[in-house]
């Protein structure tokens, strides 16, 4: 049970450490080559510039709610960083074939795992 805990955590502090990067970068531009390597694949996906600032806008929910492990924030963090991985997944499947795949099976593996852990916290606030 403990090393369960632990992994959790794990995944909980580099998914935000990752996510908090990778938000950064799309809502501030600051990373000159990575950015535009980014524009560059999001432009050729048919995206513009206001949608993957709001991707970034909901990388940074995550990233930061996911914090809130063993809570139902917690929950919506994992949950929110599930979605964009997702839709990475989409993104590289669709457009460059899978070449870019990896990074966001790992981001979707991880997300859900810890989306699992707290669901429980977040299925007691929904109104089901």
């Amino acid at each position: 049970m403990i090393t369960e805990s632990i992994g959790i955590w794990i995944a909980t502090i580099f998914l935000s450490l990752l996510f908090l990067f990778a938000s950064s970068i799309k809502i501030l531009g600051w990373l000159k080559p990575v950015f535009s390597q980014q524009m560059e694949m999001i432009t050729r996906y048919g995206l513009n510039r206001q949608l993957f600032f709001l991707i970034g806008i909901v990388e940074l929910f995550g990233a930061v709610a996911i914090l809130w492990n063993g809570h139902w924030l917690g929950a919506l963090g994992a949950l929110a960083i599930l979605t964009t991985s997702t839709g990475a997944i989409g993104c590289h499947l669709v457009f460059d074939r899978g070449k870019y795949i990896a990074p966001a099976i790992v981001t979707f593996a991880l997300s859900a795992l810890v989306f699992v852990h707290n669901w429980p916290n977040l299925r007691q606030v929904l109104p089901l």
